[in-house]
């Protein structure tokens, strides 16, 4: 059975088929049903098209030469003799294997970073809020970009004075992320410290600090809004 004749895992069907086609490692028979399915059927011409724009690159580097008159001489004797001498180096099924070996090696190599692609980062969003408080903002901590992008739902800051966001972690001392810009949305850098204890799910809060922010490093006015980052 050829692999024309059997499209099953175990042999790597149509794909392997188009490869080793591409490749040049076909037996004449096969290469013959090869060349009547590429004219005849789309999708193992479309195959072959794949692998030949796969495989290309590879003979970039490669500049063409003119073999010297010795390597031809060579192969005549090899190719033209009554009997061609036996052994692994003359063996067409160990070059098919050893092709079909590389381009399944060159296939996981591409394959790989789509079967095992890289962890994303996380992506936390919190509802701040407060009871008593109509302050609302709507917090999204994106690991990627290191930043905590806010929007502002409602609530206005009074005349001097500024929001303050605030990573609160259990009893430890609240930790300014900075005064929020004024508008509708906004952008805030993350510092490395900060951005590993969010990712564990911290607390955001925002306070009503003087115009600038806290002057001590802590919260001094109310807490408006605060809310647990949870995962997307």
């Amino acid at each position: 059975m050829t692999l024309a004749e059997d499209d099953g895992p175990e042999s790597g069907g149509d794909d392997l088929f188009a490869a080793e086609y591409v490749l040049g490692v076909l037996a004449a028979d096969e290469r013959e049903i090869a060349s009547r399915r590429i004219d005849g059927d789309a999708a193992f011409a479309h195959l072959v098209d794949v692998w030949e724009a796969r495989l290309s690159p590879m003979a970039d580097a490669y500049p063409e030469t003119e073999p010297p008159i010795r390597v031809k001489e060579a192969l005549d004797r090899r190719l033209f003799v009554a009997e061609p001498r036996a052994g692994l180096w003359s063996s067409l099924a160990f070059w098919r294997g050893l092709a079909a070996a590389s381009v399944a090696a060159l296939a996981i190599y591409i394959a790989e970073p789509y079967l095992n692609p890289p962890a994303e980062p996380p992506r936390l969003i919190a509802s701040l809020a407060a009871d008593g408080s109509d302050v609302r903002y709507l917090a999204v901590y994106d690991a990627a970009r290191r930043e905590v992008g806010l929007s502002h739902v409602s609530g206005e800051r009074a005349a001097g004075k500024d929001f303050e966001l605030w990573m609160i972690e259990g009893k430890i001392a609240p930790v300014s992320m900075g005064v929020i810009p004024a508008g509708q949305t906004a952008r805030m850098t993350i510092s490395p410290a900060v951005q590993e204890k969010l990712a564990q799910g911290a607390v955001l809060a925002v306070s009503l600090e003087p115009t600038g922010g806290s002057p001590t490093g802590q919260p001094t006015g109310p807490v408006v809004a605060a809310g647990d980052l949870k995962s997307i």
